[in-house]
């Protein structure tokens, strides 16, 4: 199954395959931007299996560094998948998972559902 380009409450938002390559370093992250742009999306939806275990180990700089590659580039970057077995190991990746999903920028979501209900509008 393949990236694809989809509008989620009028944000298109490449939503990355489940079985797609590992977004294991900088080079990774600039090749999914480069896509991203190509495609017109704002946002980069990456399930958490595509995530080496490097990225939840905090200590590494990996998360840092990725998460800063889309925050230059102006996208939004959304982890969607269960990440209890990371967060359940100790407290920093967790009080890191909390502060992103306070902010506008990078989010832990449970799935595209969960990401297409923070994109929604405001009610008004």
């Amino acid at each position: 199954m393949p990236e694809t380009l989809q509008e989620l409450h009028g944000t298109p938002v490449l939503l990355c395959a489940p079985d797609g390559p590992p977004l294991a370093g900088e080079q990774d992250a600039l090749d999914l931007i480069g896509e991203a742009f190509g495609l017109g999306a704002h946002w980069v939806a990456v399930p958490a299996g595509r995530l080496p275990d490097d990225f939840f180990w905090l200590r590494t700089g990996l998360a840092g560094r990725i998460v800063q590659k889309f925050a230059t580039y102006r996208l939004g970057f959304a982890v969607l998948g269960d990440v209890s077995r990371h967060t359940a190991t100790g407290t920093a990746l967790a009080d890191f998972v909390r502060e992103c999903n306070g902010g506008r920028q990078v989010w832990f979501l449970a799935d595209a559902a969960g990401l297409a209900d923070r994109l929604a509008p405001p009610a008004r």
